[in-house]
């Protein structure tokens, strides 16, 4: 949409903001030299503070040549990881404000590996930063209502060299000049401000411009590479003063240079970074010649060119639309869609004496705001509650455009929470209850802290599948609403403080509970300390009771008469491993062996070995854990192991052994099906080699062992 001639904006200007305690030299201006060590004013008179409140990244120098403006001669630099890496401003709600990062290079790493990663602005992208000369500045310009007191700017997804920044410059608006009905929904991104006619290639800032825009020469070369596509163009200046009004219109140093098509026709090419997409075009316009009133200047727009219909076109009058000569008017074209190369054109009418005339523009995209983590404001007070180290400070959204290092989020649209990463992190303190807002968590890990106090309850968590808060100091009960979790799989809350009662909802087969190291807690009539797990020393009995039975039978059957005639050749000996129908294996469940192989992921996971053969981690379709002895092909021992261990561990049963689920055996294949273990066996308990092992009493080991050996048979 283009709008009809030009408009004369008056606009008030007024700034207010501080970041940090610093007094800049300009009222609002916030720059920040990043890697700088103290604050100096540069020769526009605006005042540099150092990052050094910035915790994250590495200082360096860049080179020799790159040095020439003090805020050059140093950077802050970044790992090339998952994290992002966040500035978090001040600003005030309601006020617009212009944001510009610049990078600069500089070979600081002695590489001469050009980097390429992206910025953001909150949870919305930005650009992506391709640095293609070790000593060219690189700049991006953002426009944005604030509506919130802090705004992120962010760094991440390096995919060559290391992420950097050299500066970090804010920049208050107050008027109206950038506003427009779109603004809470979109960011205007700066894609090009150009000087037409610039008397030299060097760009006009502060102070000409009081807002300290950029505004590049049109014969620079950079970053824009105009083009002028028509015969005739000639450049135009004046010393006279033009009338620019108030507030965020272009400065008069700008103004004061144009180009004239002289032939009729003013017509460019331009390169256009972040497009393409939509965005708007602003055209700048002073009569700056003074031909009398018998002579007009009167024109056609048409950007782009190409999309627009000659007779569509809208028609300038500069001194008509401005109310005469030396005034600034404006023409607007607003959500236009652009490409990434543009081309336009000013055509003069027949009723004009005088061709086309331009002094600046201003062309912008349109960055749709995007929304953060619904999770946000909780993270944010979880963040606030713990300790200052660097990887609790990273700032912005916990999800977009990354997530925080010590958590995941779903890759929904608006990313929730779903998994906290806290283990071993030296926290202190009540665990924060803000965890329990986070409704779609389902791991918790806040394993090898130091808190302290209650565990809270989780009743707002119901897809919780993990909880892991052993190694800490917290005390109290644990709460009955854990057992209420009926997705939970893993409680481990060993090596604590806690006391009373454990629920007895949590004695569940799907449910891998431990406890152990807790002194004062009871098990409601368990023994915390029999866990259920593999009791090497507790089989010696078991076997001597099933020799003491084998030897029984052996003695009965040599006591019974036999039917075989003299000379007669003896029959063949029957196999080691029992038929499925062998009243042996009666007594156990038979698996499939394709169960076997879907339980364990085609046996995937190696957990255990010995002569025997191979155990391997599986679960069954009901989600219970397995270990899957697998039979050696090879092992004539090993085959009457698994007749002996099928016979005796049927008829086996007793809190401290593990009990034995069944067998497989099919196209040659004996496996024994047993319940998993997941604390791990006796012997590494005894030795300590698990990190959660309670040192046993003799008393306490004799009472395992006592207890296996009167396992029922």
């Amino acid at each position: 949409m283009a709008g009809s001639g030009c408009f004369l904006l008056l606009l008030a200007f007024s700034v207010a903001l501080l970041l940090d305690e610093a007094t800049a030299q300009v009222p609002g201006f916030q720059s920040w030299n990043c890697g700088g060590k103290e604050n100096f004013i540069d020769e526009a008179g605006i005042e540099w503070t150092p990052d050094n409140l910035f915790i994250y990244g590495h200082i360096a120098q860049t080179n020799r040549r790159s040095r020439a403006k003090l805020q050059y001669a140093t950077l802050r630099y970044f790992p090339t990881d998952n994290r992002k890496y966040c500035y978090s401003l001040s600003v005030m709600p309601g006020m617009r404000y212009l944001l510009r990062p610049t990078f600069l290079y500089g070979n600081f790493d002695g590489k001469n590996v050009y980097p390429k990663f992206q910025i953001s602005l909150g949870v919305t992208y930005w650009s992506t930063i391709i640095i293609s000369n070790v000593n060219t500045v690189e700049a991006r310009e953002m426009i944005f209502l604030a509506t919130e007191p802090a705004i992120h700017m962010c760094l991440f997804n390096a995919t060559r060299g290391r992420p950097f920044i050299s500066t970090l410059e804010l920049r208050p608006f107050n008027g109206s000049m950038y506003s427009n009905d779109l603004e809470e929904q979109f960011y205007v991104s700066v894609s090009a401000r150009i000087n037409f006619g610039a008397v030299s290639d060097a760009a006009i800032r502060y102070p000409d411009d009081p807002f300290d825009r950029i505004w590049y020469s049109d014969h620079s070369g950079k970053p824009n590479e105009v083009l002028p596509m028509a015969d005739g163009i000639k450049n135009l200046s004046t010393d006279r003063p033009i009338d620019v009004g108030f507030g965020e219109n272009p400065p008069q140093k700008v103004m004061q240079t144009a180009v004239l098509g002289t032939s009729g026709l003013l017509s460019y090419k331009l390169k256009l970074h972040g497009f393409a997409g939509n965005g708007w075009v602003i055209s700048y316009f002073a009569e700056i010649e003074d031909f009398g009133p018998q002579r007009s200047r009167k024109f056609r727009v048409a950007i782009p060119f190409a999309s627009i219909p000659h007779t569509d076109r809208p028609a300038v009058n500069i001194q008509e639309n401005s109310g005469g000569k030396f005034r600034l008017c404006e023409h607007y074209s607003v959500n236009v869609t652009l490409n990434s190369l543009l081309s336009f054109e000013f055509i003069e009418l027949p009723n004009s004496s005088e061709g086309p005339l331009l002094n600046a523009m201003e062309i912008s995209k349109y960055i749709e705001i995007k929304r953060g983590s619904p999770d946000a404001d909780v993270a944010a007070k979880i963040f606030s509650s713990l300790r200052n180290d660097d990887w609790a400070q990273e700032g912005g959204d916990p999800c977009l455009p990354v997530n925080w290092s010590w958590l995941l989020c779903s890759s929904e649209s608006a990313p929730r929470i779903t998994s906290i990463l806290l283990s071993g992190k030296n926290l202190t303190g009540n665990i924060p209850s803000e965890f329990t807002k986070l409704t779609q968590l389902k791991v918790l890990r806040l394993d090898g802290n130091s808190f302290i106090g209650s565990i809270p309850d989780f009743t707002n968590c119901q897809d919780l599948k993990i909880i892991h808060l052993e190694n800490n100091q917290l005390t109290g009960s644990i709460p009955p609403s854990l057992a209420n979790l009926q997705k939970l799989r893993e409680l481990y809350l060993q090596n604590n403080m806690l006391s009373g009662k454990v629920p007895i909802g949590l004695f569940r087969k799907n449910l891998v509970l431990n406890i152990s190291g807790n002194v004062e807690l009871e098990e409601g009539g368990k023994n915390p300390i029999a866990l259920m797990i593999v009791v090497p020393f507790i089989i010696v009995a078991v076997l001597a009771f099933y020799t003491y039975i084998m030897n029984k039978n052996n003695r009965e059957s040599q006591n019974a008469p036999s039917h075989q005639s003299e000379g007669q050749a003896e029959p063949p000996q029957r196999e080691a491993i029992a038929e499925p129908s062998s009243p042996v294996l009666c007594a156990a469940h038979r698996f499939r062996f394709s169960e076997m192989k879907d339980a364990t992921n085609k046996f995937q996971r190696k957990i255990g070995s010995g002569g025997f053969g191979v155990v391997y981690y599986g679960m069954l379709k009901n989600g219970r854990e397995i270990a899957v002895k697998v039979l050696s092909s090879n092992s004539k021992h090993g085959e009457e192991e698994f007749l002996n261990e099928v016979t005796i561990l049927s008829r086996a049963h007793h809190t401290n052994l593990v009990e034995l689920l069944g067998y497989c055996q099919e196209d040659g294949k004996s496996m024994l099906v047993y319940e998993y273990a997941p604390n791990g066996n006796l012997e590494e308990h005894l030795a300590r080699k698990v990190p959660f092992a309670r040192t046993q009493t003799w008393m306490q080991r004799l009472s395992i062992a006592e207890g296996a050996a009167r396992g029922k048979f």
